[in-house]
């Protein structure tokens, strides 16, 4: 099995937070006139930078956690210092739109900007914090859409995906740093984990084809198709795969009074995992999960649940730790809550979550009895809104990772940022 998650090195660039800009202020447009009618031209984003502080778990008494997201001390001592994005990078998102025979049309491409050295400018992997090193550029979205009110739209194109989507554009750690992830390493990535395998896996972004159908009185169902994805922790080699990945999502809104509403969603994802090994030859096994979203606001104050189950399905990222190395799948689970207040420009805010893997089996429990079995946080936040467009914060985190064996490391994490959206 690959160890992605080592507990003395977490390499957060892999499952970077890079989300959606829509927490900027509305994008600016303009009008474009072109041969075949009028286009408007859109872009948004943000640039943001957090000072992060970690004292992590002393090394002489750390537990080895295969899959642990708990940062670990070295020689040099348990407390790391950097400078580096939250988990969001920064995103340049450029967006052009029309309606045209009464359909609306819209395509657009988002790249992605880091603000750390990663010698040979890789964003998302290996490499160091040297001198005369680049950041790098992450171009991980470009999708386009088309319909109306009437008959729905369709997304064609690499955009975020539907199975944990609604959790991580709802964690207020999105526009700070929440858990450090890499940033608490000697080569800090472009970003880093939030609540990212604490309490939700990462939704990430997806080759995919998806229709969305009209809205019902606050009701749609989106359905689809995605590019199938590897496990990044199954060693052998992966085999071409007979059948996309589906996943489909219900979404309603019910309004309740002037400043109270009610948000429900519910997301399935499924997709075949297919392998050859010199000891197995071919095996495959499927990986399915499920997860349920609900958001509650009352003027201003707002409070966020979440839960999700998978078999086969993985921790952290999709289908990361989903099996034992051999197709006998693992069982996990994980739940978030979130509870915000607002004073005038000032947020504050609470959240907790956890997720749970399981061992596939007595064999597994032999072969990988480090196997994490729970990672937790807690993060207390502060925002504060200078402007519509920039926001000071302050975020404190309590960081957990639990063995099956026994033993847990602990580390805690304090950032104050600055972030500008546009």
């Amino acid at each position: 099995m690959k160890n992605i998650f080592a507990s003395h090195r977490i390499r957060g660039p892999w499952i970077a937070g890079a989300l959606l800009p829509l927490l900027a202020a509305p994008a600016m447009a303009v009008d474009l006139a072109t041969a075949d009618g009028k286009w408007t031209f859109s872009i948004d984003g943000n640039v943001n930078a957090d000072y992060v502080y970690s004292n992590c778990q002393n090394p002489k008494s750390a537990v080895a956690i295969d899959g642990g997201l708990t940062c670990v001390g070295s020689a040099n001592g348990n407390n790391v210092s950097s400078v580096d994005n939250g988990l969001l990078p920064a995103a340049f998102v450029f967006g052009v739109a029309t309606t045209q025979d009464g359909i609306d049309i819209a395509a657009h491409l988002g790249v992605y900007p880091g603000i750390d050295t990663h010698t040979g400018g890789n964003p998302n992997g290996a490499g160091t914090n040297d001198a005369l090193g680049t950041a790098g550029l992450d171009v991980r979205q470009v999708y386009a859409t088309f319909g109306n009110k009437e008959m729905g739209t369709v997304l064609i194109g690499r955009q975020i995906g539907l199975f944990g989507a609604d959790v991580i554009l709802n964690d207020m750690t999105l526009l700070g740093v929440g858990a450090p992830g890499g940033a608490a390493s000697a080569a800090p990535g472009n970003t880093t984990l939030g609540g990212i395998g604490f309490g939700y896996i990462y939704t990430d972004w997806l080759a995919q084809i998806n229709y969305t159908t009209p809205d019902f009185s606050g009701f749609n169902v989106t359905i689809g198709i995605f590019n199938p994805i590897d496990s990044l922790t199954n060693a052998d080699d992966a085999l071409p795969k007979k059948a996309p990945g589906f996943h489909a999502k219900a979404a309603w809104t019910i309004p309740i009074a002037d400043g109270t509403k009610l948000y429900f969603s519910a997301t399935a994802i499924t997709q075949q995992q297919d392998y050859e090994s010199a000891a197995l030859g071919t095996y495959s096994y499927t990986g399915t999960g499920f997860d349920v979203f609900g958001k509650f606001d009352l003027q201003d104050f707002e409070l966020v649940g979440y839960y999700y189950h998978g078999t086969g399905l993985g921790t952290t990222g999709l289908f990361a730790y989903s099996d034992d190395g051999f197709g006998n799948k693992r069982d996990s689970d994980g739940y978030f809550a979130q509870a915000t207040y607002k004073f005038g420009p000032v947020k504050l805010g609470v959240n907790y979550g956890q997720s749970n893997l399981d061992w596939a089996g007595a064999a597994d429990q032999l072969n990988d009895p480090g196997l994490v079995h729970a990672n937790k946080k807690i993060t207390g936040g502060l925002y504060y809104s200078v402007t519509k467009n920039l926001t000071l914060l302050a975020e404190g985190s309590s960081v957990k990772s639990d063995a099956h064996i026994g033993g847990t490391n602990s580390a805690t994490t304090f950032n104050l940022g600055a972030f500008v959206g546009f």
